[in-house]
């Protein structure tokens, strides 16, 4: 593990993928959903739809910042399963009830995850000033209160408030000014090589990678001398250096 433990003085931790759920990419919970909730696709259909939404999400303001966690959730699979609707997979009819189950199993996992999180985040936050930083919708706010780690942080960096989006290494550097502190007295926590531990890197950061399976093959494949496979063996790692 190549992090000095003795030069961190502050923390910089993602939010999704990486305290909901465990390191694993967005898309493999939803496609897990998708298979326990019925819902009759391949993985090639799914990953289009998934696309499809996350682009609709970007161009439309969907996600207001009032909306929690489980309504973001239920608000893309309305979005997702409208749109393998229209490609003749299952009736409209059966969109708004198929949806918020998906968003329910969802919203589980996602509570799950963060409650495996908490004494880590809680450990850390008594040891280091902490900050999230996140490419969010402009309701990550919302859904740390929902989930009840809000606390933890003393300054949010989300990309849809401060207009600065990952990979960009410029927002890890604002989380480094929220914590007044050097690039390298900050330890980043990430589950996405290339949109956090890359720029966080080029920001100067420390990082541990919460690698878990991925978007691409390629990122699978990728490997780095800071991977954890859970956050406690990270607390692990930081309390006993």
């Amino acid at each position: 593990m190549n992090v000095d433990v003795s030069k961190i003085k502050g923390v910089i931790f993602d939010y999704g993928g990486t305290l909901d759920t465990g390191g694993d990419h967005w898309s493999e919970v939803i496609w897990a959903a998708w298979q326990q909730a019925g819902v009759a696709a391949d993985k090639a259909e799914f990953r289009e739809v998934y696309v499809y939404a996350e682009r609709e999400l970007a161009r439309t303001l969907h996600i207001l910042p009032h909306h929690n966690f489980h309504d973001l959730l239920d608000i893309k699979m309305q979005i997702e399963l409208q749109r393998l609707s229209e490609l003749g997979h299952f009736p409209a009819s059966q969109v708004e009830d198929m949806a918020k189950k998906v968003a329910l199993i969802c919203y589980d996992s996602a509570k799950a995850s963060v409650e495996n999180a908490k004494p880590v985040l809680d450990a850390l936050s008594k040891k280091y000033p902490m900050v999230l930083v996140s490419n969010f919708y402009g309701n990550v706010e919302t859904v740390l209160k929902d989930f009840g780690i809000d606390k933890y942080f003393k300054k949010v960096i989300e990309s849809a408030v401060v207009g600065v989006r990952k990979p960009d290494p410029k927002i890890f550097t604002l989380g480094v000014e929220a914590l007044s502190l050097k690039p390298e007295e900050v330890l980043v926590f990430g589950d996405s090589y290339s949109k956090d531990i890359v720029p966080a890197e080029k920001a100067g950061c420390q990082v541990m990678w919460l690698k878990g399976k991925g978007w691409t093959a390629e990122e699978d494949a990728t490997m780095h001398p800071n991977i954890i496979e859970s956050l406690d063996e990270a607390l692990d790692f930081i309390e006993g250096a």
